[in-house]
């Protein structure tokens, strides 16, 4: 499956960027990965996400997004793979997706009601979508 992680700058703090690289380099066992970071500059520029969203199914993350559990992801990241079209998950900047974004997207996920700082959000998405594949693939790392 190709996923594109689309977000406004990149994780800052060590401990974040530590996290993003390892489940990068996980994720990319499973599926083609590609990143486009939006300069900060561009965290509310809605024409800037809609360029780099592309054709791809668009996944955003924002707070009142349906929640889905580790099984429920890999459910849906499956049918989406059948639709043989590239995955976009798109992380806003700290004020979140443009309205314009957040009304649009083929699907509005959230990670949970709370609201997790930017750097924090990068590394909870490839982790959720690392444990999603690993269920897909029968692999040990998810225990139910």
């Amino acid at each position: 499956m190709k996923i594109h992680i689309i977000t406004v700058g990149e994780p800052k703090l060590a401990y974040a960027k530590q996290g993003w690289d390892e489940y990068f380099k996980r994720l990319q066992r499973f599926h083609q990965v590609r990143v486009t970071r939006l300069a900060d500059k561009h965290a509310y520029d809605a024409q800037a996400f809609t360029h780099a969203i592309g054709n791809a199914y668009s996944v955003g993350l924002v707070i009142e997004g349906k929640q889905l559990s580790s099984p429920g992801l890999a459910q849906f990241m499956e049918k989406r793979a059948l639709e043989g079209r590239e995955i976009a998950f798109i992380i806003g900047g700290p004020e979140g997706l443009p309205q314009g974004i957040r009304t649009n997207v083929d699907f509005a996920w959230s990670f949970s009601d709370l609201t997790l700082p930017h750097d924090l959000a990068m590394v909870v998405l490839l982790e959720a979508i690392y444990r999603a594949s690993t269920i897909s693939a029968g692999h040990p790392y998810h225990k139910a």
